[in-house]
């Protein structure tokens, strides 16, 4: 594989990270099913970006700049050059999370809190660091208000079954948006038909973003809890998260902010927001898979009842009675994701070092760069507000065209092209009805994505509707 050599300027981190670079030593293909599927080693300690084809004389961009620090970026799927556009589904790992994991399970591999000699020692360390790492990220008041969990899903739950279950009871108003997720929808029905609380649902405006004047409208004291997303997984709208909570709390109720698509992408500051919880996952934001976190402030998790029994949860245990820790510790049972909670540390020095103001606005001239170019296509339909028009909109774009199907462009779009993006309802079902489609397609950027790449994905979105036609 021919590739161009370019010295890619390296830009200061504040904290220590592995600048790896791309190193092209050989490619060979696997054969599978109908895929062809050609990987490219991959060093830490070498420099050569494969994936950059287009020498110019302007500094290169952030995405340019990060590139080589990815190395599932560097490889044909299909015998094409992977354009990956499936960030809002997840992320991909920069080196150094993938070397902290290793690290974790080759030096000092053990169970935490529970025991004295040094791996354990290490290990405790380690995992408490990554808890003061997320405080700090998202501005929590204190350590104790972040609970470790396994998703952002699980951290719902717990919301729902340990503060829910206490707190509400018949005929008491959650109020949502029609935009949520599943995981943010679905634990508020459990817990509705078990106590008899009413859901109410906000629509949306003209904009075809949330409705934020019905939702005030809404507002009574009647309302217990008030649950919405940061940021949507399909309309890429942005909440004004901070006026929410104001009015929630004016009529007493709490506030639960699903925040899986905003954290990663932009600063995020919940003592500014005065949310009340707040959940994310790791694996969207450059960590490990299979852990996520829950903040909530400190004198309501305090008054919350654990939500799983079992070791480290406890303070004692007698044969008819047990007794609790105090948050965290209350609702992490068991030995926890410990690897994957200290990886997620790795990723937020990672992101912290280039600074999400900077990813941010990154991110803002890159999705407002997708979104123009995709209006280029034909007969396509975007979903969510117009970022022409003013209005916040991060870089993701869900959108169907006319006559075809999500799941047949996406399929095309990977196995001609080796672009991927994502089909489907994208665990939002009651949106999808609203704006009377069955599904759509989305294309998600993340600060490793270039204009280049979604100059490939347009072209390549061009020649599949033509191959349909």
């Amino acid at each position: 594989m021919e590739v161009l050599l370019l010295k890619v300027p390296s830009f200061k981190f504040s904290s220590p990270i592995c600048c790896c670079s791309i190193s092209t030593r050989s490619s060979s293909y696997v054969k599978f099913g109908i895929r062809r599927f050609s990987s490219v080693s991959v060093s830490a300690s070498s420099t050569v970006n494969e994936a950059v084809t287009e020498p110019s004389l302007a500094a290169p961009s952030l995405g340019h700049t990060t590139r080589p620090h990815f190395p599932i970026l560097h490889q044909e799927v299909n015998g094409k050059k992977l354009v990956y556009l499936d960030n809002a589904a997840t992320s991909q790992k920069p080196a150094i999370v993938l070397k902290t994991l290793q690290s974790y399970y080759e030096e000092y591999n053990s169970n935490v809190h529970r025991g004295i000699h040094f791996l354990s020692a290490k290990a405790t360390d380690e995992y408490e660091s990554a808890r003061r790492k997320i405080a700090t990220f998202i501005n929590a008041s204190e350590t104790r208000e972040i609970v470790f969990t396994r998703n952002a899903t699980e951290a719902i739950n717990l919301v729902a079954y340990s503060w829910g279950l206490s707190n509400l009871k018949r005929d008491d108003e959650i109020i949502l948006t029609v935009a949520e997720h599943h995981s943010a929808i679905v634990p508020w029905q459990l817990l509705a038909e078990k106590v008899g609380a009413v859901l109410k649902f906000v629509n949306l405006n003209q904009d075809e973003v949330p409705d934020i004047d019905k939702l005030q409208e809404l507002l009574s004291r009647k309302t217990k809890l008030v649950v919405v997303h940061h940021v949507s997984n399909v309309l890429a709208s942005v909440l004004p998260i901070r006026d929410i909570a104001n009015w929630a709390h004016d009529v007493g109720a709490k506030v639960l902010v699903d925040a899986c698509q905003s954290v990663p992408h932009m600063p995020v500051d919940v003592q500014s927001l005065n949310v009340d919880f707040l959940v994310a996952s790791s694996h969207k934001m450059c960590g490990p898979t299979g852990i996520g976190f829950l903040y909530g402030k400190i004198d309501l998790l305090s008054s919350m009842p654990p939500f799983l029994g079992g070791g480290e949860m406890i303070s004692d245990v007698f044969l008819d009675h047990s007794t609790y820790a105090e948050p965290p510790s209350r609702f992490e049972a068991g030995t926890p994701a410990i690897g994957e909670a200290i990886g997620l540390g790795a990723a937020i020095d990672y992101l912290s070092g280039i600074g999400m103001q900077t990813i941010h606005d990154y991110e803002v001239d890159l999705g407002r760069y997708l979104y123009e170019r995709l209006l280029s296509v034909p007969n396509i339909r975007i979903y969510g507000p117009n970022p022409l028009e003013k209005i916040e909109r991060v870089a993701l774009c869900s959108f169907n065209v006319e006559n075809i199907q999500a799941t047949d462009l996406a399929t095309l779009l990977d196995q001609l092209h080796g672009v991927a993006i994502r089909s489907g309802h994208h665990c939002a079902q009651p949106l999808h009805r609203f704006l009377g489609v069955n599904a759509s397609a989305r294309a998600s950027l993340y600060f490793y994505n270039t204009k280049e790449d979604v100059d490939n994905f347009i072209q390549a979105l061009k020649d599949t509707i033509n191959f349909f036609k």
